[in-house]
């Protein structure tokens, strides 16, 4: 049965035969993405060479910022899904990561006795409050276009997914080499105006949405603007807290137990059977992705740093090497979605955790190829440039079996009701992640000093170590893949009574719709 919204976008009419819709959240996401990722390649030079923290600090700094950018977006999922609905909540996010990356570019006199340093922190403040209003929710759009059971969700997810990479490689590639070579604030002050692009975008398309992602009931204007007060307080307290990074490490642990209690709670509690065991399945995939996440984001910490460091890069500044990543996905996307369709036409299609376990295997191969090429060269010798671009090229094929797959998984696996609070756990593995992956980028910097060579020594032991255990997981992952997959109760899903629920509207009467349990009624 074709849902009706197959048909609501059939109406509308199509582009390369998806919504075109997808492709209004493509461009936004497209500008968000590169405002987002021109800032994170600079960052770590900005850290270590304008504010003059140690390799260790930067990294933990780093860490802990990215960490919090995934974190926020379990408050901004909660809000949209109750209250304020997607879209309203992707344009408030939009507008914080306006003020932040403007914020940006105003760099003072450097140094940690900078006064300019407390504007730093209120600008990372507004850059993660705005990504946790935006991050999910936006994605959450992306899967209201289709039923749950069309065949061109993944490759939609794809399609976005190839957006953001076109975004983050123009802005490595812009701001890297403006913040390089004629100033911080050149650098980021572009990043400011390709959010502006993308608030615009979003804005002025609207109509194009077809109506999704709005509030799942009236909202009066006063508790509106009330909710927005409240994404400006959190702005203050991430203002606090990121200047204390140590405390992430606690505020991580803490809200991780109570977001996976709550979450297998309702599950166990509130859900029948197939919707129980498919909320099993996407938090195994969702913890997966936490080690695949700390391994992964080395590269804009430690393997930036590496690369400025150690790598024969012919005068071409480090920061636009942060672009590699996001042009390989740009060339591969199409690629990988053509191959899921073609290969789930013919009944071919490896499943979902299968695909994690081969993204954990290349993701450790990525790291020892590098290890590899270095000693090629000989202790002390700096490392050939191709193999920066072969871990990038291996990461990005193992990125390309995850991520898109595994946002197109949660919003699959969970029921109508909770879909923005499942897609928040999904970016909350991956605050996790970042945090981890910047405790190994300290790690990696933390005996530079100790003499010639060593800090490059250090960097490659690591990653020696990093890369083994990733193909030890993607082998174990393979292994008990079926298994996963039988949780997923695929022959089960329906499109069927969805429509109001991918709304975040309550199905009255019919909670069985939902994936609730008869008994429990509808979710309040």
């Amino acid at each position: 049965m074709v849902s009706h919204y197959a048909q609501d976008g059939d109406a509308a009419g199509t582009f390369l035969g998806h919504p075109k819709g997808l492709f209004v959240l493509f461009f936004a996401e497209m500008w968000e993405r590169f405002s987002y990722y021109g800032m994170r390649a600079l960052l770590i030079f900005y850290l270590t060479q304008h504010w003059l923290f140690s390799d260790a600090e930067s990294g933990f700094i780093y860490g802990a910022y990215t960490s919090l950018v995934y974190i926020t977006p379990v408050l901004g999922g909660y809000l949209a899904d109750r209250y304020l609905g997607q879209r309203k909540a992707v344009l408030f996010g939009a507008v914080l990561l306006t003020c932040g990356h403007f914020l940006m570019g105003f760099e003072g006199d450097g140094g940690q006795g900078s006064a300019a340093l407390s504007l730093f922190w209120l600008a990372l403040s507004f850059i993660i409050v705005g990504s946790g209003f935006l991050k999910a929710n936006i994605s959450v759009i992306v899967g209201q276009l289709y039923g749950l059971t069309d065949i061109r969700r993944d490759g939609a997810y794809t399609i976005f997914y190839m957006g953001i990479n076109l975004g983050a490689a123009a802005g490595s590639l812009l701001c890297g080499y403006l913040g390089q070579t004629y100033g911080w604030s050149y650098g980021f002050g572009a990043a400011g105006f390709g959010m502006l692009a993308g608030l615009i975008v979003f804005a002025v398309f609207k109509p194009l949405l077809l109506g999704r992602g709005e509030p799942p009931r009236a909202l009066s204007r006063t508790r509106e603007f009330l909710f927005y007060a409240l994404g400006v307080a959190a702005v203050a307290v991430i203002w606090l807290l990121i200047q204390y990074q140590e405390a992430i490490g606690w505020l991580l642990l803490a809200a991780g137990a109570v977001l996976v209690t709550y979450v297998f709670y309702t599950a166990i509690i509130r859900l029948e059977r197939d919707a129980r065991d498919r909320i099993f399945a996407a938090m195994f995939l969702i913890f997966g992705s936490i080690l695949f996440w700390a391994l992964f984001e080395q590269a804009g910490s430690s393997l930036n740093l590496y690369t400025d460091r150690f790598v024969d890069r012919a005068g071409v500044p480090a920061s636009m090497f942060q672009s590699i990543n996001a042009i390989y996905i740009v060339l591969l996307a199409p690629v990988f979605a053509g191959l899921w369709t073609w290969l789930a036409r013919h009944g071919k299609e490896p499943s979902t955790p299968a695909k994690f376990g081969v993204a954990m295997i290349l993701l450790g191969a990525g790291f020892l190829a590098l290890v590899w090429g270095a000693a090629l060269g000989g202790d002390g010798a700096q490392t050939a440039v191709i193999f920066i671009f072969l871990i990038y090229f291996l990461h990005t094929s193992g990125e390309l079996c995850l991520s898109p797959v595994g946002l197109s998984a949660m919003n699959r696996l969970a029921p109508a009701h909770m879909a923005s609070l499942i897609m928040g756990t999904w970016f909350f593995a991956s605050a996790t992640g970042n945090f981890v992956a910047g405790l190994i980028a300290a790690a990696t910097g933390s005996e530079r000093a100790s003499g010639e060579g060593a800090g490059q020594h250090v960097v490659l032991e690591v990653y020696s170590q990093i890369g083994w255990i990733a193909v030890a997981v993607g082998i174990g992952v393979l292994v008990i893949s079926p298994w996963i997959r039988r949780l997923m109760h695929l022959d089960t899903l329906g499109d069927d009574n969805v429509g109001d629920d991918l709304l975040g509207q309550e199905t009255v009467g019919e909670p069985q719709a939902a994936g609730m349990k008869p008994e429990t009624g509808p979710h309040p």
